[in-house]
């Protein structure tokens, strides 16, 4: 939709929306003809983000989810996670990746149909360099969160630069280390997605998401009980799924936000705000998606 004076005017996302995005699944599909997704995420000491990021690409219908995380992440996440394939790459003393991972980590990205960077990466110059070298050889839709979005912080010439579909996923405070805008209203922040060539989707009480062509839309599902560690990474792991399913980028954002937001409000209202996880979160996300079923089983 146009905008008026600067000011977007906003899609509404709902079920109706959303039901014209997820298809059902021909009978005869195989797992790749689901999307094979990588997730460079993690490290040592923040394994979580890691996991939660997989799981949530698991959830949402990936194929094939493979998890290149830290050597030194690696024994804690390949114990936990069993559906995702696990892989070490090489890193620091201090469980970050290095710049030997660089080889490794774009060999594993050329086989993938979407690829997710940032999840509890933590910050370094050789982290920021991976990431950067990731998002200028991608061959498919990258999806940018957490420490990949600290990490262009001072390089958000490689937004411009890409040449395929970059998605921010940002709160306020990775948007304002990212921007210079600490309270960006909705012009700054459609401004930015047009200015960089990118889809901002923007977390917060009403997620929106901007794209580069100047549509904007709101998502109004969700509840404070997901203002928790580990929420973000789901969505996440949900939109990198999407992606790696054929749907189109700025589409994917809007079905992961607003199904990410459905599984919170089941999940507060079987558990409460208070006691609700992001784990609980991840267990209601089937439930929502049995409507898409190919039949009744």
């Amino acid at each position: 939709m146009a905008a008026i004076m600067g000011v977007p005017s906003f899609i509404e996302i709902n079920q109706e929306f959303i039901d014209g995005i997820l298809p059902r699944r021909a009978p005869d599909a195989d797992k790749n003809a689901f999307g094979r997704v990588l997730c460079v995420c993690g490290s040592a000491g923040y394994t979580g983000a890691a996991y939660f990021a997989a799981q949530g690409a698991v959830r949402m219908g990936s194929g094939v989810v493979t998890l290149a995380t830290p050597e030194k992440a690696w024994p804690v996440l390949a114990v936990k996670l069993n559906e995702p394939v696990v892989r070490p790459v090489p890193c620091s003393e201090d469980g970050l990746l290095s710049r030997e991972a660089v080889p490794a980590l774009l060999a594993l990205a050329e086989r993938a149909d979407a690829l997710l960077v940032g999840c509890g990466l933590g910050r370094s110059d050789e982290v920021s360099g991976i990431v950067c070298a990731l998002v200028e050889n991608a061959r498919c839709p990258v999806v940018l969160d957490a420490d990949g979005i600290n990490a262009l912080a001072a390089h958000k010439d490689v937004l411009r630069q890409a040449a395929q579909p970059v998605v921010l996923t940002p709160h306020a405070a990775e948007f304002g280390r990212l921007s210079g805008i600490r309270q960006p209203d909705d012009a700054d922040l459609m401004g930015f997605a047009r200015e960089n060539r990118c889809i901002l989707l923007y977390k917060g009480h009403r997620t929106r998401i901007f794209t580069p062509d100047g549509t904007a839309y709101r998502n109004h599902s969700g509840n404070p009980g997901m203002a928790k560690g580990g929420s973000g990474d789901v969505l996440a792991g949900m939109l990198v799924s999407l992606c790696g399913q054929g749907i189109d980028p700025a589409r994917a954002a809007c079905a992961a936000a607003w199904l990410h937001g459905r599984a919170g409000d089941a999940a507060a209202n079987r558990l409460s705000e208070y006691g609700m996880t992001p784990g609980d979160m991840l267990c209601e996300l089937p439930r929502l998606l049995h409507r898409y079923n190919t039949r009744e089983w």
